[in-house]
């Protein structure tokens, strides 16, 4: 072994504590990396491949009603390659052991199995037999969240009448990928399901022969999206078609593109953050670890040494943390990515969806770690070419110090010798302070963002469900029915109070700016569905006029008093301008709201309703729920309990998860920097304090010396790593936020807490270490002269 090599591993073992640290700090940052990269190309690469081999179309569209025939005229589009027309329809279901209603979207299928779009891909059983028209293929989601088999039975409620169907397969759908069901804030397959059945049996059932309401279209390569979209409408528009959507736009593909995009994010910013504090670690020690090395430097240049092997061998120094740190992250990340994946199972079904790291993607983690490392190295290691071997040979001049501003002042009389001395080191050294009072506040700033997530999570829910949505129960009618019907529901076992409301399609348009949603209409005096603004104060619903959400409002580029067109999309298919009369806010998807009367005046409908909120008293669940299941016009019933009793299984837990892997990272970075801190402190400080300790000092008072150095940058540190955790949080809101939901920038104290809390237990472990080491302080090695 080399000369260097072996002074090589003498310092790293000297200096293990600090080496484990970073190293430690550099294997977060790595981890995250590797397992959030991997995590995102398996499921990019899975959903684009599913998409080709199951053929996901490109276009979708909904009509009330549309002859068979309109094929061939949709098929002659420019740009159109294949066309699919199905059935859907939405059914109630009363499942076995189960007391709650659900609900399931029915979908035809042709009777021979063949390629389709949005096809099928068994996962067991067979493919329906067009004798049997009461054999269906279900969603393996739904089944297995019912435990539900092969050959079990399911009653339905298919177009007002009670029918058994037989359950023959279980399936996977790209156009299903995550099942949820319209108007639902999360999925929760206990509740609503997708079914396929034999065409022939559903257009029987809903009076389609020769008909359909629903078509799927794939384009040619060359085709213009927009301008096949536009001729598709004109077509359906006279049989009560809603305007087309994009793959993009469609729902399920929606959801798994936005959570592949927020995945990337978190896989850049955490590992940049993590790195970038192991590299400001790496430039610390070394700094030190050159400065005590002056003299040894002098003599292997007086020997003849170069300065690019010196350089080297202190680069060494660095790239042997990091490559400590670059094994254990990539095997922590790998086994985190396998996690991960379990995770995402639970919420999109793929045929196959495995975790899968690239070669590519593992060198490229290893040269941003080496990378973040050396550039962190490279401004110590300069000091090593500049230092001639004469001068290195001589100790460093002493520091040229000015009066401080407090002797300037003149406290220091009311301070003790120990406070003067504590006070003065940190004036006399501002950028030291500074940089040390930065990388706790960085750990601070993690800890604070480790949090933020589950904060905002947990704020929209209590808004969305504690205020705004205050039904116990929501439930859809198959048709618009009379607004009548709403009071008819308290008749129903166990309801204490209904409102109607309607939802109608429409675009909103305001210059070029045109965004399509579902207008909701609501009673005036609406009590179970509350309007509130940005200070949560309800808002009054107009009776004439249109509220839009916040973030609605900025899409459209619209404030209160300008005017909208608003073009219904089903019905009369009314164009009217309205004015924007208020704005309401709220974190889930993009609304508009109307009074129910005028909406209803609006589409020149009459007084109808498409559904009703109930309030429920909950000593009689069990009967409305019956009746529910066997009333023939309810299409399908939300449960409001039922969706936070989902969240509380399995969004919270999955965020639980998620944010205990960020914070124990955090938690890591944070005693790594607190530690190393205060090491290079007593590294710096040790022949100052062995001066002390002769001239009359106790230990204790030279720990206080020390100790309280670093708790003074701690608490400097504190309300600066707060605010750089607040506008953290503050950019991640606004990358995490998007038109399906938004996270508000809510950062609750106990957050803050727990963020010092961590802080505190770190500072005090690193002052016992510290402690320890002052305790064994060789006075006579540390006061010898270099000379």
């Amino acid at each position: 072994m080399k000369s260097l090599d072996r002074k090589l591993m003498r310092d790293l073992w000297r200096l293990r504590g600090q080496v484990i640290a970073i190293a430690l700090i550099v294997a977060c940052g790595l981890a995250s990396f590797v397992a959030m990269t991997g995590t995102y190309e398996a499921l990019q690469l899975t959903q684009a491949n599913y998409y080709e081999q199951y053929r996901l179309a490109d276009v979708f569209a909904s009509v009330k009603r549309a002859p068979e025939s309109l094929v061939s005229t949709i098929a002659a589009i420019p740009g159109v390659a294949q066309v699919q027309t199905r059935v859907v329809a939405e059914v109630n279901l009363d499942l076995p052991d189960r007391r709650e209603p659900s609900s399931a979207r029915l979908i035809s299928i042709p009777a021979e199995q063949q390629p389709i779009l949005n096809d099928l891909y068994l996962r067991q059983g067979r493919y329906i037999d067009p004798s049997h028209r009461d054999e269906v293929i279900i969603s393996e989601a739904f089944a297995l969240a019912n435990h539900l088999s092969l050959g079990d039975d399911l009653g339905a409620v298919i177009n007002g009448r009670w029918q058994t169907l037989q359950i023959v397969g279980l399936a996977l759908s790209p156009e299903y990928i995550y099942e949820i069901k319209p108007g639902a804030v999360f999925s929760d397959n206990r509740y609503f399901g997708v079914m396929w059945m034999e065409r022939d049996a559903i257009a029987q059932a809903f009076d389609m022969k020769g008909a359909f309401n629903d078509v799927a279209v794939s384009l040619l390569p060359q085709a213009v999206l927009e301008d096949v979209m536009f001729q598709l409408d004109q077509v359906l528009a006279q049989y009560g078609g809603i305007t087309a959507i994009a793959r993009k736009d469609q729902l399920s593909n929606r959801f798994i593109t936005e959570e592949i995009r927020q995945l990337w994010t978190h896989a850049v910013t955490l590992p940049t953050i993590f790195l970038g504090i192991g590299a400001f670690l790496l430039h610390m020690v070394l700094t030190r670890l050159i400065s005590t090395q002056r003299e040894q430097i002098a003599i292997l240049k007086a020997f003849g040494y170069s300065h690019g092997a010196i350089g080297w061998h202190f680069l060494k120094f660095v790239l042997v943390i990091v490559a400590l740190g670059v094994a254990l992250g990539t095997g922590v990340g790998i086994w985190l990515g396998g996690g991960l994946i379990k995770l995402y199972t639970e919420f999109y079904r793929f045929p196959e969806l495995q975790y899968q790291l690239s070669p590519l993607r593992q060198v490229q983690g290893a040269l941003i770690s080496a990378g973040a490392a050396t550039i962190g190295a490279l401004s110590a290691v300069r000091h090593v070419f500049a230092m001639a071997p004469a001068e290195a040979m001589r100790p460093e001049p002493p520091a040229q110090f000015h009066r401080t501003l407090m002797e300037r002042l003149g406290l220091q009389r009311y301070l003790s010798p120990v406070w003067q001395i504590i006070i003065r080191n940190l004036e006399r050294k501002p950028i030291q302070s500074s940089l040390s009072t930065l990388g706790i506040a960085a750990a601070i700033m993690l800890l604070v963002v480790g949090r933020f997530s589950m904060d905002a999570v947990n704020y929209m829910m209590d808004v969305q469900f504690g205020l705004i949505q205050r039904d116990d129960i929501t439930v859809m009618f198959n048709q618009l029915r009379p607004t009548s019907v709403a009071y008819d529901l308290l008749h129903l076992p166990g309801v204490l109070q209904t409102e109607g409301f309607r939802n109608v399609p429409v675009k909103l348009r305001a210059n070029h700016r045109s965004y399509q949603l579902a207008l909701t209409g609501l009673t005036p005096e609406t009590e179970l569905r509350q309007l509130v603004d940005r200070q949560l104060k309800t808002v009054a619903l107009p009776l004439d006029g249109l509220l839009l959400t916040q973030e609605l409002s900025k899409i459209l580029a619209v404030q209160p008093g300008d005017m909208v067109v608003a073009e219904m999309l089903e019905g009369n298919r009314a164009i009217r301008t309205v004015p924007i009369v208020g704005l309401v806010d709220e974190m889930l998807g993009l609304s508009a709201y109307m009074d129910l009367g005028a909406l209803n005046r609006l589409m020149q409908e009459g007084n109808v309703i498409s559904g009703a909120m109930l309030a429920v008293d909950a000593g009689q669940l069990d009967p409305l729920y019956q009746a529910l299941k066997r009333t023939p016009m309810i299409a399908s019933v939300n449960l409001r309990q039922a969706t936070l009793q989902r969240f509380q299984e399995t969004i919270a837990q999955n965020q639980a998860i998620m944010n205990t892997i960020q914070i124990t990272f955090s938690c890591i970075i944070a005693a790594g920097v607190i530690y190393n801190t205060a090491r290079i402190a007593l590294s710096e400080r040790s022949r100052e304090l062995a001066t002390l300790r002769i001239i009359g000092f106790s230990r204790a008072q030279i720990a206080v010396i020390l100790l309280g150095e670093q708790a003074m940058l701690t608490l400097l540190a504190i309300p600066i790593g707060c605010g750089l955790g607040y506008g953290l949080a503050g950019l991640l809101s606004l990358s995490l936020s998007n038109d399906l939901y938004r996270f508000p920038l809510i950062i609750q104290p106990a957050s803050y807490v727990f963020a010092l809390t961590v802080v505190a237990i770190a500072a005090m472990f690193s002052g016992w270490m510290v402690w320890r080491n002052l305790e064994h302080l060789d006075l006579i090695a540390v006061l010898k002269t270099r000379e």
